[in-house]
């Protein structure tokens, strides 16, 4: 989708397998949704959708009884729900910055693996979103929060970061739903046009959109995908700034510090990457994706978590400098009790899973390795959210009084939110392999070299025909 750099240039050898061709690049992305799901797939959705009942029934019992079944407390306001909210957010960010910073950057290995976490993004500010809606406790008055007209003539308060993340996530779902959209769009004309049965066929046409593969419809589409990577860019940055602010404007010790925005961005696209990493694998192997996510893709995203997670490690350590600098007692006193008081153990395997953990990403042989990077990713999430537990539970239960002091232990309805959140983003996600396409057709073969007119080498020396192929992209290198 305009991209400029000529396809020469590119080492399309890590990209794509040698020797893989349009049709095949076709043939492997639309099979996933046009045959049998296989056994684990069935497996999987089974677990998951049971998870997400339990999810309901948990729900419908805190709204029927009320928050005070959760381990919430009095300092402790702020427990598993707020740690998941800050949680499954950072986990949404990977997406956008693969689908729109890489973009605009022209980084070409995103092309394997965008759809993907996009799609992953979706989900996961959808579980997100649940977590503070029935924090509140009465989510029937969720309008509250929006500057809408009311009987009661009330106003939201600007003031408060609590209606800052309401503008900010809500901007950032719709925006990454549009994108995620926008590039589905060529290669739901391919399914349809694949299509044998003539409802899937209607299915898939409608939400074409009735595209055709047309230099205007190419045009359009370009023109369309990039306002909305540029819209979505300081999304990376802003939104998990904002949640940030949730903490940073507080007069609370360990909170009020404007280290938190740079660290929290940094953090959220650790765990997103993670996250990415981690399913991305799983599908790669299931679903025999070698050809199109090569180890290549898989190094350069552990690269980018070696990073992050520096840049995170980088983080822990000046907090515990700010607050020694600073000569307040109650910021060095928050800061020692994290490390070693009764939260310790949440402290220590933060640091260990976050901090220690991905420094083995330093070494090749280990950041090409498919277990080792499996198991990474898996650690480097559990560690960010003993972060987010750590930032808020050690902070809350030992305030400036004594007297005020008190311990949070989660009970069974806190843990099963938290693991049918989980069997929520399961299923959507499993749903989403199974239906739409996994990974960009159209833009896979834009950094092919059979799409460049120039190099003499295109498809047709294969004695292929692609002109009902609604992503066959011959004008697209050319632009």
């Amino acid at each position: 989708m305009g991209y400029k750099k000529p396809i020469e240039q590119l080492d399309e050898r890590h990209l794509v397998s040698e020797g893989t061709t349009f049709a095949q690049v076709t043939e492997i992305v639309s099979r996933v949704t046009e045959q049998k799901a296989p056994r684990l797939w069935w497996i999987l959705f089974g677990i998951s959708t049971s998870v997400t009942g339990v999810l309901g029934l948990t729900i419908g019992y805190l709204l029927w009884t009320g928050i005070g079944v959760w381990g919430n407390n009095s300092p402790v306001a702020w427990a598993w729900d707020i740690t998941n909210f800050v949680w499954w957010i950072g986990i949404g960010h990977a997406g956008t910055l693969i689908s729109a910073v890489l973009y605009l950057f022209r980084q070409y290995w995103r092309t394997a693996i965008n759809r993907f976490s996009e799609a992953m993004t979706i989900f996961a500010v959808i579980c997100a979103l649940m977590f503070p809606t029935i924090h509140a406790g009465r989510p029937w008055f969720l309008y509250f929060s929006l500057p809408i007209p009311n009987q009661m003539n009330m106003w939201p308060n600007f003031k408060s970061p609590l209606l800052w993340d309401v503008f900010a996530v809500s901007t950032y779902f719709t925006v990454s739903l549009l994108f995620w959209y926008v590039g589905l769009v060529p290669d739901f004309a391919t399914l349809r046009d694949r299509a044998k049965n003539k409802f899937r066929k209607w299915i898939y046409g409608f939400v074409a959109l009735g595209w055709r593969g047309s230099n205007r419809h190419w045009s359009n589409y370009e023109r369309a995908y990039l306002i909305l990577a540029a819209l979505s860019t300081p999304l990376v940055l802003s939104v998990h700034s904002v949640v940030s602010f949730d903490f940073a404007t507080s007069v609370e010790p360990g909170w009020h510090t404007t280290i938190f925005p740079p660290y929290f961005v940094a953090g959220a696209v650790f765990s997103g990457f993670a996250m990415v990493m981690t399913l991305l694998i799983i599908a790669r192997t299931v679903y025999g994706l070698h050809d199109l996510v090569r180890i290549r893709h898989l190094e350069l995203m552990n690269k980018i978590m070696l990073t992050t997670g520096s840049l995170v490690g980088y983080a822990y350590a000046m907090e515990f400098f700010i607050a020694w600098y600073s000569g307040n007692p109650y910021e060095r006193f928050v800061f020692i009790n994290r490390a070693m008081g009764d939260y310790w153990w949440a402290y220590w395997s933060m640091i260990t899973c976050n901090v220690i953990s991905p420094q083995l990403f330093w070494f090749k042989k280990l950041r090409t390795n498919i277990p080792v990077m499996f198991i990474v990713s898996i650690v480097i999430n559990v560690g960010m959210w003993f972060e987010r537990f750590v930032i808020i539970v050690t902070s809350l239960h030992h305030d400036y009084l004594p007297s005020a002091w008190g311990n949070f232990s989660p009970t069974i309805f806190d843990i099963l939110t938290y693991v049918g959140s989980l069997g929520l983003f399961f299923t959507a996600f499993l749903l989403f392999l199974r239906w739409l396409p996994m990974i960009a057709i159209a833009e896979v073969k834009m950094v092919m070299p059979q799409a460049d007119p120039h190099l003499g080498h295109g498809d047709e020396e294969h004695g292929e025909d692609h002109h009902d192929d609604a992503t066959a992209v011959p004008a697209m290198a050319e632009e």
